[in-house]
């Protein structure tokens, strides 16, 4: 099958600043902001070391599951279900449920990101909300590249250090609610995607998915829910494909034209 080359839009950079070499974003406000959100949503690992550490898990535990595993709702998951008493086995399976949702985006980003083949492995395990907000919007593949790369080194460096801290000093922090360190994720995450939602068929996706996450809560284990609420972008482009089949005729008859001169 022949490789597909992404179109992007070319805009130009900021006034008095040199072009970028394949007319997209300089380089430099790409590696800003990858390194915002890095550091950001890095921080919240604290949070995941303390409330790991509540657990019961060991400290090996702890910072095996943020080196091998690198994806905090699922940990959080994890640890959580175990925290309040539940089979290891059924909040593993919760865990990986909320972790499907990755494997969704390694198929988009493999296209943007085209990397070669020896690297795919070491990139899949990158492949997280933060990184996929922060390199989709891109306009070029060499922007989506060094967003990629940057986002997902420092918050995995970021994220481990905090993990290992957070676990070591876990009587000392006390309950990370008091901090806020666990809704940085949530939050930054949240700031990343709404800029993205700039039509109203997205905004309508954005909030049934928001309604049935909520609703499926209380009823389904841990990570279904949110992957039940993927569910919502079918739905709405199917009714809103059902309205524009009907559009032609809710606006009346149309005018024959005049037979002949």
């Amino acid at each position: 099958m022949a490789e597909q080359t992404a179109s992007f839009p070319q805009p130009t950079g900021a006034p008095g600043a040199p072009p970028p070499p394949d007319g997209g974003k300089p380089d430099a406000a790409v590696v800003r902001d990858a390194l915002g959100v890095g550091i950001a949503v890095g921080l919240s690992g604290f949070a995941f070391g303390v409330t790991s550490a509540g657990s019961g898990l060991i400290l090996l535990q702890t910072c095996a599951l943020s080196l091998l595993v690198f994806t905090g709702a699922s940990q959080f998951a994890l640890v959580g279900a175990l925290a309040a008493g539940g089979n290891p086995y059924t909040a593993a399976a919760g865990a990986f449920f909320l972790g499907v949702r990755n494997a969704l985006y390694g198929l988009r980003l493999s296209q943007l990101l085209s990397l070669p083949r020896p690297l795919k492995p070491l990139a899949a395990q990158w492949v997280i909300d933060e990184t996929t907000a922060v390199t989709l919007p891109q306009p070029t593949r060499r922007a989506a590249r060094i967003a990629f790369s940057v986002t997902g080194l420092t918050l995995y460096v970021l994220w481990n250090l905090t993990t290992l801290l957070g676990a070591l000093g876990a009587e000392a922090l006390g309950d990370t609610k008091t901090w806020g360190l666990d809704a940085a994720g949530p939050a930054v995450f949240l700031a990343l995607l709404a800029p993205m939602l700039k039509s109203a068929t997205e905004r309508v996706t954005a909030g049934l998915a928001v309604l049935l996450a909520l609703g499926l809560l209380p009823v389904l284990p841990a990570g279904v829910p949110v992957l039940v609420s993927a569910l919502s972008a079918p739905v709405v482009l199917f009714l809103m494909g059902r309205g524009g089949d009907r559009g032609p005729d809710a606006s009346g008859p149309t005018t024959k034209p005049r037979e002949g001169a």
